[in-house]
């Protein structure tokens, strides 16, 4: 039997949690972990700085509480502007200590644009790839430090978007990827082509599904990715038009026995009442899940 069940995670971005400026109302870190481990999950992505407690020991007690441990987090660093560089990488040394303390293994790269927010797509010039790979190498080794490997996670709005940027990605480095299903179709690539193309390389999974009619009016332009968050665009597993099932079904062939992590965006106004909000989604997703699993 599978044990895909015993490899999924949550992410604090999943109950809105994210560390971006104006994103949103910050759920409670004890209701948001409350909730992960009453609607199954034993693990969970760390979130953006200082949701959790910074200090291992503090954390390692605090997650404890809720039978919980620490899969990966993601880190956002903008590698192609040199005038920058060394104030990311100063960062990502400092984020990968703190990974490494709490026994994790990946560090999820998030290859951040020099724009704000994600509505401004990046197309690097051939010099500007050259200093984003020269980059990478160096804040590979940094994290390699630490005992973690990288997982570069294919982002809408960043520097690494579209399917040709992944396959140029992959053809001029070695680097993993963090294969996300709903940020890869956002961008017009199929997730089920990249789990084929690239099983070996990846090491970490968020799973996402899409909204088609919303994901479409982001992608046209007609409408702001937060404002698409607002609306809905990630919905349950199992309710959009991704095929999960492929990709799960693409990677588990191929060998992969790493985490999948129920990251579907959110963005609130305030906190729901109890036991409504963002558990609720998250619960379908799980027992899609434990359908698929009893497939596999």
């Amino acid at each position: 039997m599978s044990d895909l069940l015993a490899r999924i995670a949550g992410a604090p971005i999943t109950w809105g949690v994210d560390g971006s400026p104006g994103w949103g109302h910050l759920m409670d870190r004890d209701r948001v972990m409350s909730e992960m481990t009453e609607a199954g999950l034993g693990a969970t992505e760390l979130g953006p700085d200082g949701y959790l407690p910074r200090d291992p020991d503090h954390l390692a007690d605090y997650l404890g509480t809720y039978d919980l441990h620490v899969v990966g987090g993601f880190v956002p660093a903008l590698l192609y502007r040199p005038d920058l560089v060394e104030h990311e990488l100063d960062y990502v040394a400092r984020a990968s200590k703190q990974l490494a303390t709490t026994g994790a293994r990946v560090l999820v790269l998030g290859p951040s644009s020099h724009h704000d927010g994600y509505d401004t797509s990046v197309d690097m010039s051939d010099e500007e790839w050259e200093v984003f790979l020269a980059n990478l190498g160096r804040l590979e080794r940094l994290v390699g430090d630490q005992g973690l490997v990288t997982a570069l996670h294919p982002h809408w709005g960043m520097a690494v978007e579209t399917g040709v940027q992944v396959e140029r990605l992959l053809e001029w480095s070695d680097v993993g990827l963090c294969l996300d299903t709903g940020h890869l179709d956002l961008a017009g690539t199929d997730p089920v082509d990249i789990a084929k193309l690239a099983a070996d390389r990846i090491h970490h999974v968020h799973l996402k599904d899409v909204d088609s009619d919303i994901a479409d009016k982001v992608r046209a332009g007609e409408m702001k990715f937060r404002q698409g968050v607002i609306d809905g665009m990630f919905t349950p597993l199992g309710k959009g038009r991704v095929d999960i099932a492929g990709v799960v079904r693409t990677l588990e062939g191929a060998g992969y026995r790493g985490w999948y992590v129920l990251e579907q965006d959110k963005s609130l106004e305030e906190s729901p009442e109890p036991g409504k909000g963002p558990v609720v989604d998250a619960r379908i997703s799980i027992e899609y899940l434990r359908e698929l699993t009893a497939t596999l």
